[in-house]
């Protein structure tokens, strides 16, 4: 049988969740080699996307380039075949070949609740058709499986699975002499708040938060815009605060190591990985026991049941408490072994040979 990876989703981003993903998959189903593996591909002599330059695929595996993404990446794809194939995209498209078999991948219904207008219309008509069109469907949690079955309720369970999302070996306890580049602050004295900051993530309310203790905050993201900037220094003075950018694993893994803890109270994930990548490399993490987060993170002293100010300095100030934080960083560890690149890619192999 051959698959036939739609790799649109590296010509929309930069670098993303869904691209980290989306490599992690390629990489394992280029090694298993249990199928013929074909590809509409991204020009790897012009993307910038950070996954995509990871990957190695032979230019003969290539069916066609993708051009004109800007609008092509909201239409079906057509593609000529005489012989059943599977066709899985990565970002919401299907092929309209009656020999397609599609699989489509949902990650979070963050548009359809947190996104208004015509942006969120136009990306909610395009996963909806690839889901209706699709063979199979896979959540990368539970609680989006739930979220499919409630927005969507004429969807058939039958056709839906979950295949969890896993974490990077690059994440693991260092020895705690390892050197701290690019920060200036002392092992223990900063959380860290990572990705993007839309307002769901609830950026403000940490800014708040932190400057209410003596805690220093690293925040890994795109730079602050100036609004942000005046935001962050009505609360905390520059010397308290680092804002980084395209930081490689090796050395998030090393920040995530000295760090007092993560801190990402979002309102709502599909999934969380960052949460994994801090639990696996020996970091408590502070989070909101809302949507995917506890089904992911596990039973943790951490996870705050509400989200205000007062909720989330009682939860910092649990840092300072060595042992409960020993017993945290351990159950951190186990739960995240419950989740590897490895596993998923088995399992979507397994439904690919299924179908």
């Amino acid at each position: 049988m051959q698959i036939i990876y739609d790799n649109i989703v590296f010509a929309i981003q930069k670098y993303g969740g869904i691209s980290v993903v989306w490599q992690e998959l390629l990489e394992r189903q280029q090694k298993a080699a249990s199928m013929e593996l074909k590809y509409i591909d991204v020009d790897p002599a012009q993307t910038k996307n950070y996954s995509r330059l990871k990957l190695d695929i032979a230019k003969e595996n290539v069916c066609e380039y993708i051009r004109h993404y800007k609008w092509l990446r909201y239409l079906p794809v057509k593609i000529n075949a005489n012989e059943p194939f599977i066709f899985h995209s990565s970002y919401y498209r299907y092929c309209t070949n009656p020999c397609a078999i599609n699989v489509t991948t949902v990650h979070d219904f963050t548009y359809e609740l947190f996104v208004k207008g015509l942006k969120k219309k136009i990306h909610t008509w395009q996963k909806f058709s690839a889901i209706r069109h699709s063979d199979a469907i896979v959540c990368i949690s539970e609680y989006t499986k739930q979220d499919l079955l409630r927005l969507m309720p004429n969807v058939d369970e039958q056709k839906v699975k979950v295949i969890y999302n896993g974490v990077s070996e690059a994440f693991h306890v260092v020895g705690r002499n390892s050197p701290l580049k690019q920060l200036t602050f002392p092992k223990g004295s900063y959380v860290i708040f990572i990705g993007r900051r839309d307002s769901y993530k609830n950026f403000d309310l940490v800014v708040r938060c932190v400057a209410a203790t003596s805690l220093n905050l690293i925040v890994i993201g795109s730079q602050f815009s100036p609004k942000e900037k005046e935001f962050v220094n009505r609360f905390l003075p520059s010397k308290r605060y680092q804002c980084l950018s395209n930081v490689p694993d090796e050395q998030l893994n090393i920040l995530y190591n000295h760090a007092a803890a993560l801190v990402y109270p979002s309102s709502y994930e599909g999934f969380g990985i960052p949460v994994l990548e801090a639990q696996r490399a020996g970091c408590p993490v502070i989070a909101l026991n809302v949507s995917s987060i506890p089904e992911i993170s596990g039973k943790t002293p951490l996870l705050m049941n509400e989200l205000s100010e007062e909720e989330m300095v009682a939860k910092l100030s649990l840092l300072d408490n060595q042992e409960l934080m020993q017993t945290v960083i351990n159950e951190g560890l186990a739960n995240s072994k419950r989740f590897s690149w490895e596993k998923m890619a088995n399992e979507y192999l397994e439904l690919y040979q299924s179908l």
